[in-house]
């Protein structure tokens, strides 16, 4: 659990806007709830409309409730502003149909909390040929961030952040090899689900380092976070028997208060996303608040500049020329 730290509360100014993947759910939806709370204007992206619209009828609930015990820091007057926009990470053509949708609508962008992710599960593949899991919390979030950078940039703000939201398990992840990292070797016979997992996460610590290199001198700055041992819906895509044993195993561990709540999971998220001393703090790992140590691997910068080329290879038919240029070009 963590250790007393937390984000601050601080009123945002009221014309920020941040993007928060996932947000209908778990830690994403603390986040998305706790932002808006505190002023900004914040989108939430996923999947499904029913679930992301309930999602903000129980947000607006609940902000009532933490007016009415007058919570520090959150907004007095009015309510709290969350769309949804709607997004299928396991389709690059929905991230990229994302991405034009949210261009057009000339809105500026001040933070970008990528958080949406996937478990652990059976081997499965997307209509792109990738294994689920690379592209949900890796491949197709990569894809967003390098197309809404630009609008980042030119948003008349000093201060505006990406935010990995990666976890611990990266340091079980298989070492890096380029040539599988698709994960199109592999059958029921040789999944690994938690290293799959672990290697998802590992390459947005790679990601991070990666970009930050080439963000050098801009008005952003690239973190990543571990949210801890989470109660969530981590094990949904998991077969039956499977889900039982890791639920009884989670609720083990509840019972030990060995997990922490999703709002205490999203505590470190939300304290990258917008605590004021972190303004252009880079390449930093964040655990329950404070700096963490990334895996070896990670820090390779050989591997990050190879994960890098390899993704704007498989991303090819979805980013122009110039995006390509710019990130195959080491600053």
């Amino acid at each position: 659990m963590g250790g007393g730290t937390s984000f601050p509360r601080e009123p945002l100014d009221r014309s920020k806007v941040v993007i928060v993947t996932g947000g209908n759910t778990g830690i994403g939806y603390e986040t998305a709830k706790w932002i808006a709370m505190l002023g900004a204007k914040v989108i939430i992206a996923c999947r499904s409309e029913t679930r992301a619209r309930e999602a903000i009828k129980r947000m607006k609930e609940e902000y009532q409730e933490e007016k009415q015990k007058e919570t520090n820091g959150i907004i007095q007057d009015g309510d709290i502003y969350v769309q949804f926009m709607q997004v299928d990470f396991a389709s690059l053509q929905s991230t990229k149909e994302f991405i034009e949708t949210f261009k057009s609508s000339g809105t500026k962008l001040h933070t970008l909390v990528c958080n949406a992710g996937l478990g652990l599960g059976p081997v499965e593949f997307t209509e792109d040929k990738n294994e689920l899991v690379f592209q949900v919390n890796y491949l197709s979030q990569f894809l967003l961030a390098i197309h809404l950078i630009p609008l980042m940039e030119c948003s008349d703000a000093d201060d505006c952040r990406i935010v990995l939201v990666s976890s611990d398990g990266h340091n079980l992840a298989h070492s890096f090899n380029v040539s599988t990292i698709q994960g199109k070797q592999l059958t029921e016979e040789s999944f690994e689900s938690f290293r799959n997992y672990g290697d998802s996460k590992l390459y947005q610590v790679m990601q991070m380092y990666f970009m930050n290199r080439r963000l050098k001198g801009t008005n952003i700055s690239v973190l990543s976070t571990h949210p801890g041992s989470v109660m969530t819906e981590f094990g949904r895509n998991m077969e039956c028997s499977r889900t039982c044993c890791l639920y009884c195993f989670a609720y083990t561990m509840k019972f030990c208060h060995c997990l922490k709540t999703p709002f205490e999971g999203a505590e470190t998220e939300i304290y990258a996303a917008i605590a004021p001393q972190l303004k252009g703090t880079r390449d930093v790992y964040y655990a329950d608040c404070k700096p963490a140590t990334t895996s070896s691997q990670s820090r390779n910068m050989e591997n990050q500049e190879a994960l890098l080329k390899v993704s704007l290879e498989m991303l090819k038919d979805y980013i122009p020329d110039d995006i390509v240029q710019r990130w195959s070009t080491k600053s």
